[in-house]
């Protein structure tokens, strides 16, 4: 086999396009630019962005609101779950709210006193509003919180 003799497969080389050399080579003419307009002419630039005059999409979405991707956000846990879903006389953990459903994650629970709460429950989380705290401990529970570890 000589070097020289290697062909590419049929089909897998095409010729170049040839702009602008007359009508027979199928792009004479207007050379594939179509007629007339900013787009027919040489040095035509446009922004990335723009839209044909149509107001573009960065200036009709709204700039307001941001979300934070590390921060990690509680999970809310009213009160009415938690006396609905366990019984009296029971310590109710992070673990035992993902295991029950309650809670998806568990990396960080906020307690809201939403509900009444009509048990002895001993609930450990790691953030308490106040009416939870005084709701809780007024029906004979306890609150726990959680130290978390700060980033630093």
């Amino acid at each position: 086999m000589k070097l020289e003799l290697i062909k590419p497969p049929a089909g897998a080389v095409r010729k170049r396009k040839r702009l602008g050399r007359g009508d027979a080579s199928g792009h004479g003419g207007t050379s594939t630019r179509g007629h007339k307009g900013h787009k027919a002419r040489k040095g035509f630039s446009l922004s990335y962005n723009f839209e044909g005059g149509q107001m573009p999409l960065a200036r009709r979405l709204p700039k307001h609101g941001f979300t934070h991707l590390k921060k990690v956000y509680p999970e809310i846990v009213n009160l009415e779950k938690i006396n609905k879903v366990f019984d009296e006389n029971i310590v109710v953990t992070p673990a035992i709210m993902k295991e029950k459903g309650i809670v998806k994650k568990g990396s960080l629970i906020k307690i809201l006193g939403k509900g009444e709460i009509k048990k002895k429950i001993e609930i450990q989380a790691h953030i308490f509003s106040d009416k939870a705290k005084q709701k809780i401990e007024k029906a004979g529970g306890r609150v726990v919180i959680i130290k978390t570890e700060e980033k630093k």
